[in-house]
């Protein structure tokens, strides 16, 4: 049974908005702070990605545990879903609340893949990551994704020393009988 009345519920469920929220603006000043540079909520591009780096043709989307069903699973035997340590359905007006985190991760899927055609790189941060105890790593992680995905988009093309084989032994010797 919800503690809340339908019109308390109904005011804290409204006053949650999907930009700028607290996850969000720990990333966004993580990726300044270390020097990376980004637009916000891009309408151009599907999903309208929370952080658009362009640079890394890179797409972030910071991720509300809850809204997205975060480790929520079927189980595949009683056919129900099971919560997660950081995602749990309420048991009110569960059926609703099922299939509208169903609804979220369908969509999430068909934005990003819709993304992946357009030639961009997708990165989801869940909630749960950016707490205190795991944020730096995660930001750390973040940082290094993201120069990894630099690197192989601007790799130079390298070529190989040639083999040591009868080739460069004739160039040592028309090299030694210069020095004679």
């Amino acid at each position: 049974m919800d503690k809340l009345s339908a019109e308390q519920r109904h005011k804290n469920m409204a006053a949650i908005h999907s930009k700028n929220t607290k996850p969000e603006w720990i990333v966004r000043r993580g990726l300044w702070s270390r020097g990376f540079r980004y637009r916000l909520n891009s309408p151009k591009l599907p999903g309208h990605p929370d952080l658009v780096l362009r640079k890394y043709r890179t797409c972030i989307f910071v991720n509300g545990c809850f809204w997205h069903g975060h480790g929520v699973r079927l189980n595949i035997e009683t056919l129900k879903i099971e919560n997660s340590e950081c995602c749990k359905i309420p048991n009110t007006n569960r059926e609703f609340w099922v299939a509208k985190i169903r609804r979220n991760q369908e969509r999430d899927v068909e934005e990003q893949k819709r993304l992946a055609e357009m030639g961009w790189h997708c990165i989801t941060i869940w909630e749960c990551e950016l707490k205190p105890s795991k944020r730096e790593a995660t930001l750390k992680s973040l940082v290094y994704t993201l120069n990894k995905i630099w690197l192989d988009d601007h790799q130079a093309v390298v070529s190989s020393y040639p083999q040591m084989g009868e080739e460069s032994e004739g160039y040592l010797k028309a090299a030694e009988e210069r020095k004679i």
